[in-house]
C-alpha cells in the first residue's frame, strides 16, 4: 500500500466500532514479531522503549535517532505504523513531515500541559504538514491532564482533558490520548465530553480490560513501555535460569 492508503486504513481503524488494540514496539525485531500475529492491524512505537534501547531517558532521545528507528520499523512491516513522537521536538510540523517521509502514518504527540494556545498551534502544524504531504495522518493528540496533574483533583483533570481534547479535535486531530489510570467513571466522563470513538487510553496494571473500554466508547488502547518491560523480564528470567544450570529451552519458533 502507499503511505496515503496506509494512513487512511489507520484512520478507519480509529473510527471502527471495535477498539483498536496496538502493542507498542521499540525496534525492528519487536515490530516484526507483533506484525506476524494475525490479530495485529497496526503497529505503534513506544517512545520510552526506543529511548531506553539507545540509553536515553524518556523524552530525551534526539529527534534524528527516533525518526531513524521509526522509519526502520515502518519499512520492516506492511501494517500502518503510528509513532510516539514525544512533544514534536520543538517543531511538530517538520517532525511530522519527516516522519511521513519515513513511512509513518500516524503519531502520538504530547502537550505536556503547555498553554492551550501553544498546544493547539502544534496540532494545527501537524495537520498542515500532513495535508501538504497528501497524507490523512492519524494524529492521536495526547494530553497530560492526568499524568502531570500534580495535586489537583480528578474532576479538574477531567475538565482540563475535555477542554484540551475538544480544542485538538477542532484543530484537526483524529483522536485524543488521555494516559492515566482510568476507571469506568472517569472514562465515561471523558467519552461524554470529548466524543464517542474519540478517546484513546493506555493499558497499565489496574486499568480496565480492552473490551470494557470498548463498551464505554473508547477508540484505541495501547500499552506504552509495558511490552518491553515484559520482554526484558523474560530475558532476565531466562538468564537467571541458565546461570543456575538450567536447560536451554527447545521448540521456540523462529522469527523471520
Amino acid at each position: 500500500m502507499t503511505t496515503a492508503s496506509k494512513a487512511q486504513t489507520l484512520v478507519g481503524l480509529y473510527e471502527a466500532p471495535e477498539i483498536l488494540r496496538v502493542i507498542n514496539v521499540w525496534d525492528v525485531v519487536s515490530a516484526r514479531a507483533v506484525a506476524m500475529l494475525p490479530e495485529s492491524k497496526a503497529i505503534a512505537t513506544a517512545g520510552h522503549g526506543i529511548a531506553s534501547s539507545f540509553g536515553y531517558g524518556d523524552g530525551a532521545i534526539p529527534r534524528d535517532v527516533m525518526l531513524d528507528m521509526v522509519g526502520r520499523i515502518a519499512a520492516a512491516v506492511e501494517l500502518p505504523v503510528t509513532a510516539d513522537l514525544d512533544d514534536g521536538y520543538g517543531d511538530a510540523g517538520e517532525t511530522t513531515r519527516r516522519a511521513i517521509a519515513a513511512g509513518v502514518v500516524g503519531a502520538n504527540v504530547e502537550d505536556r500541559l503547555k498553554p492551550l494556545g501553544e498546544s493547539v498551534a502544534a496540532v494545527e502544524a501537524i495537520v498542515k504538514a500532513a495535508s501538504a504531504e497528501g497524507v490523512p495522518f492519524a494524529l492521536n493528540a495526547r494530553t497530560d491532564a492526568f499524568v502531570r496533574a500534580g495535586g489537583r483533583s480528578a474532576k479538574e483533570s477531567v475538565a482540563d482533558a475535555i477542554q484540551r481534547g475538544r480544542a485538538y479535535l477542532d484543530a484537526g486531530a483524529t483522536c485524543i490520548f488521555v494516559p492515566g489510570l482510568l476507571d469506568a467513571s472517569l472514562t465515561r466522563q471523558l467519552v461524554d465530553g470529548i466524543g464517542e470513538r474519540k478517546v484513546s487510553v493506555i493499558g497499565i496494571p489496574g486499568a480496565l480490560a480492552a473490551s470494557e473500554y470498548e463498551t464505554l466508547g473508547v477508540a484505541r488502547i495501547s500499552y506504552g513501555p509495558l511490552p518491553q518491560r515484559v520482554a526484558l523480564t523474560a530475558l532476565q528470567e531466562l538468564a537467571s535460569s541458565l546461570y543456575g544450570g538450567g536447560v536451554v529451552p527447545t521448540g521456540l519458533p523462529a522469527l523471520n
